[in-house]
């Protein structure tokens, strides 16, 4: 392995030094395929400056990986040898390798996780060659990217405080030009060390000095959920995304092999060639789907459900059903409720001052900081429940909201059945 590296300029974290591993692999077809594919999905149709890539993203990701190692190493908590090191800042940069086009808008659609698609690209092609000349095992990397791992620093890869985050919750904000995702990134980094758990096995943990900027980071989460991920605009071109592919997928038009590798402009293009919903026409000229109901969460009862975010299959049916029967075709109702329960969670040891070491999870974590105590609200606050239409039409709320309400195998009895769909 050649003994040189370079330098990107970043417009984040300013120079990014790329290592000899990350050279070995970073100009490989699996990697370069990121360039093509927005970090945002559709989101740049409500921020325009919200184009960056999944390629960008990895190579934050290894940046940062890269000075928390040098941080752990130099203040004595980690003694890595070159292999683990470069084992780490790899994982790191190739966290999202088998990720789709259109950020998570396919996954939601039904589709595999893309962590489950990394096995593929870090065992064939370039990249799995580049991987063997530097005797780097492929299984090693994949458990570190699907996580649960159980090395010492697996939780910098995946975990509540992990690389992945920082860099994207500063990335997506700043490309978006909003103020939310501020995060005390400095800190942070200067407060991980290394400590036994519970269990006797070393993982990474805080020192109690890092707990208000990782607050900060729990917030910049909750903040870019509410108002970049979730907004209105960017829910309404995803479920009409999802649809459109769905659709494809169902004619065999598309084959979900050929989707996991495509880039975002390809996967367009394929779509526009035999687009026989309209949709692809309509999000290309940012006609979206209008707001028939809009309401947050907090106004739905607490027990309401997850499959409207947990089961494509369902929620398409059940969109059907209701176009019907408030007067629209099929395909032109979209019902969304998007979920992400543990958006808030924390697993994450803790150093106090005085050196023991407590988990961060739980009740726990609300002994120390204030926003895990209010975590499910704020959650809710985050959460809002919209019906979206391509053409005007009356939307019975209530119904709807008690429909959300019902147990999944009621929900699927009644569309299985004769029975109507709303009562």
């Amino acid at each position: 392995m050649p003994s040189r590296f370079e330098i990107v300029r970043d417009p984040l974290w300013n120079n990014i030094r790329l290592d000899p591993e990350a050279l070995a692999v970073v100009d490989t077809p699996a990697v370069q395929r990121l360039r093509y594919i927005r970090q945002l999905g559709h989101a740049f149709l409500v921020y325009p400056g919200a184009t960056h890539s999944r390629f960008e993203h990895a190579l934050g990701a290894y940046h940062l990986a890269r000075r928390v190692l040098s941080q752990l190493e130099d203040a004595g908590d980690a003694r890595l040898d070159a292999a683990d090191r470069a084992c780490l800042k790899l994982a790191a940069l190739l966290h999202d390798i088998g990720h789709y086009p259109f950020s998570h808008a396919l996954e939601e659609a039904g589709l595999p996780h893309h962590e489950v698609l990394a096995e593929r690209q870090l065992s064939s092609g370039a990249l799995a060659a580049r991987l063997a000349e530097l005797g780097m095992p492929a299984g090693r990397l994949l458990s570190l990217i699907q996580s649960p791992c159980a090395e010492p620093l697996a939780g910098l890869v995946s975990g509540s405080l992990d690389v992945d985050k920082l860099d994207y919750l500063s990335r997506d904000a700043w490309m978006c030009g909003v103020p939310y995702g501020v995060i005390d990134v400095d800190r942070l980094l200067t407060s991980l060390t290394i400590a036994a758990g519970p269990d006797g096995r070393a993982a990474l943990a805080l020192h109690e000095k890092g707990l208000a900027a990782l607050e900060s980071l729990l917030f910049a989460k909750y903040q870019m959920y509410r108002n970049v991920y979730w907004h209105h605009a960017v829910r309404s071109a995803t479920a009409m995304f999802k649809r459109m592919v769905r659709r494809a997928l169902a004619a065999g038009r598309l084959e979900p092999e050929a989707v996991a590798l495509a880039t975002d402009d390809g996967l367009v293009h394929e779509l526009m060639q035999e687009d026989t919903t309209g949709l692809a026409r309509l999000l290309r000229e940012r006609r979206l789907a209008k707001r028939a109901l809009d309401l947050p969460a907090t106004d739905l009862p607490a027990d309401a459900r997850s499959w409207p975010a947990e089961d494509p299959d369902l929620l398409e049916q059940v969109e059907d059903r209701l176009a019907r029967a408030v007067g629209l075709e099929p395909g032109e109702l979209y019902l969304d409720f998007p979920a992400k329960p543990d958006m808030l969670a924390l697993d994450l040891l803790l150093v106090k001052r005085d050196g023991t070491v407590t988990p961060l999870a739980g009740a726990e974590a609300a002994r120390h900081l204030g926003l895990p105590r209010v975590a499910a609200e704020l959650y809710r606050s985050a959460r809002r429940l919209r019906v979206f239409v391509l053409a005007a039409a009356s939307v019975p709320a209530q119904a709807i909201v008690e429909l959300v309400t019902l147990p999944r195998e009621e929900v699927a009895a009644r569309v299985a059945g004769e029975s109507p769909l709303l009562r």
